[in-house]
């Protein structure tokens, strides 16, 4: 399963429509997991056209999104958990274990910082943004690849 990970689009302000690079990679995705601020549902159902879309709630999104603060799911035998903020950085990892105990990836996002990180039987996953880099020197998504319950590749790509 090829999964594209997104944060912190906020559309329309920042996202005005998909970024080419960014739906070069969507086109190749069986699923894009969205960890918030998306701000408006349009930008879901622009990315509801590229392949389906797993959303949590962000601190920037309207109501009418209508996502939960937090999700988990199983993805062909992967158990993924999401949320858009986990927190300050010190004790991330700690943290992210505690919350959701029976996760092997937490996708998250609020920082609009890409991380990478595992420890504890866990791997923390901020793919960035795409549209909004603040300090980042790019705009970046996350590019996962999930097979035989496990996590075969995980990378965060530069897009803008």
């Amino acid at each position: 399963m090829r999964v594209v990970a997104l944060a912190d689009t906020h559309g329309p302000r920042r996202w005005q429509g998909c970024p080419a690079p960014v739906a070069a990679l969507l086109r190749e995705a069986d699923l894009i997991l969205h960890a918030g601020d998306v701000c408006v549902p349009a930008v879901i159902d622009e990315l509801r056209g590229f392949a389906p879309v797993l959303v949590v709630q962000g601190n920037n999104d309207v109501p009418e999104l209508g996502a939960p603060e937090t999700l988990e799911v199983e993805l062909e035998g992967l158990r993924v958990a999401m949320i858009h903020d986990s927190g300050p950085a010190k004790g991330r990892l700690e943290r992210m274990r505690r919350r959701f105990p029976a996760a092997d990836l937490v996708v998250f996002g609020h920082s609009h910082i890409p991380m990478d990180e595992a420890g504890h039987g866990l791997r923390i996953f901020n793919p960035g943004s795409p549209t909004d880099r603040r300090r980042q020197p790019y705009g970046t998504v996350g590019l996962l690849r999930i097979e035989d319950g496990r996590l075969a590749e995980h990378s965060i790509v530069p897009v803008t």
